[in-house]
């Protein structure tokens, strides 16, 4: 009941909006919370233009906050004229957030003193970091959203070409990561846990973002195919495709019907299917790749 309800207010444009904005602020605080309990407080730097204001931060006390929006702001123009002024709105709302969330997590609450760090070693603390940090950022960009800084050069970037951003800001942050040893306290051993943090981010963002993308192409064998299409046609609002096939045993024609959907979108499809036609013969496979009108674009 609460599912339907949270999907049905996702479906108007309002709702959508609502929806996107509140993953983007979520992810966004996770990223936060990851740096201010588990990487900053062990002097772990995992990159990007948080990593410069932590190294900021743990070398002179200056909140990674301000440093963070303030850095963001020279940033903001590199992409604006690439990726549009919804780009540069996305960015400065999301610089913001950041910001704010590093203030109220260090500055307000002092988030660090209600969690027992010696319980964490480094390598913990750089695994736990990274995955937590990894998953709002991944939630960030599945929902058209960024935090700026090498955010900024991995959607430029992407823009042109097929590559993942979680792979193109682990070039990017590598270089944030190895400046790190300018810390007085760090030494090859914090740039090695840094890389570890980059790591596991990398694969966190990247197993957000293609899970996202997901899609799944389904074969029904049925009796009650036009139902079913004009079912799904209706209800979730997807193509679907009827082929014209041959039972090899039976020697008699029969259609087949083909659709290509979204993660999101399968198990809605199944019920239609089993409510329609419970004897019906299935067929769902991952696709590697889906390109076209209301998927991906080619990308080259």
């Amino acid at each position: 009941m609460v599912k339907n309800s949270i999907q049905n207010i996702r479906k108007t444009s309002t709702g959508r909006l609502i929806w996107k904005y509140s993953m983007i602020t979520f992810g966004i605080f996770l990223y936060a919370f990851a740096w201010s309990v588990f990487l900053i407080p062990k002097s772990i730097v995992g990159g990007g233009v948080v990593g410069i204001a932590s190294i900021i931060y743990i070398i002179t006390g200056f909140p990674v906050g301000i440093s963070n929006f303030a850095i963001n702001l020279m940033l903001l123009l590199l992409g604006f004229k690439i990726l549009g002024g919804k780009f540069g709105v996305n960015t400065i709302i999301g610089s913001l957030i950041a910001s704010f969330s590093f203030l109220l997590l260090q500055q307000g609450i002092n988030i660090q003193q209600y969690f027992d760090l010696n319980k964490f070693d480094p390598f913990m603390s750089s695994i736990i970091g990274g995955a937590i940090s990894g998953l709002g950022i991944g939630l960030c960009f599945a929902n058209g959203g960024n935090s700026g800084g090498s955010d900024v050069i991995a959607l430029i970037y992407t823009k042109y070409r097929n590559v993942s951003p979680g792979s193109v800001i682990f070039v990017v942050d590598a270089i944030v990561i190895i400046s790190s040893i300018i810390i007085p306290a760090n030494s090859i051993e914090s740039i090695i846990y840094g890389f570890i943090v980059m790591a596991v981010f990398t694969y966190s963002i990247d197993l957000v973002i293609e899970g996202n993308k997901q899609s799944y192409q389904i074969m029904v064998f049925s009796q009650k195919n036009e139902a079913i299409a004009d079912a799904i046609g209706k209800d979730i609002k997807r193509g679907v495709t009827l082929l014209n096939g041959e039972g090899w045993y039976s020697k008699q024609d029969q259609k087949v019907l083909m659709v290509i959907a979204r993660k999101a979108e399968k198990v809605d499809i199944m019920r239609i299917i089993k409510e329609k036609d419970p004897k019906a013969f299935i067929s769902v496979a991952k696709t590697q790749g889906v390109f076209g009108k209301n998927f991906d674009d080619i990308k080259l």
